[in-house]
């Protein structure tokens, strides 16, 4: 029996051991969201991961996706343990994929946020967004990811839905492409109108600012909060640490404020939380409101019921955004 009792200790012993060993991964794959070329992205975010990689003492690999729903599809099942996210798609992250935020980006201007705008080419004859809302057929229409907060979420709660219109079926065509494919449809004239925020349309004024001497915006939203990075809960607390210590201490010299200018004019990141993500938690529960409010063919009963529990969870948000 004493032998027998030392085996299952051993085993014990051999097992958590192993379970600990498991829960600290080798590698880190961090999600970045293809709003451009997968090439020119990995040139800019490539140096950033090399250096959390020595600081944090575990290789961290770029994952590139062309749409929000990969990366958080991954981070879900544990493929992607870190990502940038638009704040809307970070909701997702967080309510579907473990997720959390942990910093927010800091802008190379110290502005605290970011706009998203509906723009067309100055040569489209049209104006105005009046035209734009009066006249939907008349044209095609560029939105982006649908869960991009400046290139959907934002332009279809205050341009659209606040009109009562849908983007869907307002225009001719709609078609959905990220950030740089709608702006330079835009601009090559292959849609009339379509939405971007002031990160692409900096980015061009720095590289090709005549390119954006031929661009009209028609929309300039109110401020949006800067986008978060979000890890998964269950990392291991000290390599949180480590990686929380990196990322908001990143910066300090001339070569990092490069590679970070590099990274969509970025001077650094802050501490941040879920917290951040409230008013877009708000703006979709808007949206859903004046949805359900408007809809002809809901039952009376049904609608009165929806709309009442929208409110509750509006109420809910308000008392928790005072905190």
């Amino acid at each position: 029996m004493p032998s027998l009792l030392k085996s299952l200790i051993a085993g014990l012993a051999f097992a958590i051991a192993g379970t600990a060993v498991a829960a600290e991964p080798k590698e880190l794959n961090f999600g970045i969201i293809a709003t451009e070329k997968s090439g020119a992205l990995k040139q800019m975010w490539q140096p950033f991961l090399d250096d959390m990689a020595k600081a944090v003492g575990v290789k961290v690999n770029g994952f590139f996706a062309t749409d929000y729903a990969g990366i958080i599809e991954a981070q879900r099942f544990n493929k992607v343990q870190i990502a940038w996210y638009g704040n809307l798609a970070a909701i997702d992250a967080v309510d579907r994929a473990n997720g959390q935020v942990f910093v927010q980006f800091v802008d190379l201007d110290g502005t605290p946020g970011y706009y998203s705008y509906i723009i067309t080419h100055k040569d489209s004859g049209i104006s105005t967004l009046d035209q734009v809302l009066k006249n939907g057929k008349d044209y095609t229409f560029g939105i982006g990811d649908p869960s991009s907060t400046s290139g959907t979420l934002v332009p279809t709660y205050y341009v659209f839905s606040m009109n009562g219109l849908d983007p869907k079926t307002h225009f001719k065509v709609t078609r959905s492409s990220n950030h740089e494919g709608n702006f330079l449809a835009v601009l090559n004239r292959q849609v009339d109108v379509a939405t971007s925020n002031s990160e692409m349309t900096q980015k061009m004024q720095e590289k090709s600012p005549e390119k954006l001497e031929q661009i009209r915006i028609l929309w300039t939203s109110p401020l949006i909060p800067r986008d978060p990075l979000v890890w998964r809960k269950d990392l291991p607390a000290d390599l949180k640490k480590k990686i929380q210590d990196f990322v908001v201490g990143y910066g300090k010299d001339d070569r990092e404020k490069e590679i970070l200018k590099n990274m969509y004019r970025l001077a650094g990141f802050k501490a941040s939380s879920d917290a951040q993500l409230l008013p877009i938690r708000q703006l979709e529960l808007f949206k859903d409101r004046k949805k359900y409010e408007s809809d002809e063919h809901m039952a009376a009963a049904a609608k009165k019921a929806k709309l009442a529990e929208l409110d509750a969870q509006l109420a809910e948000l308000a008392k928790q955004m005072q905190k």
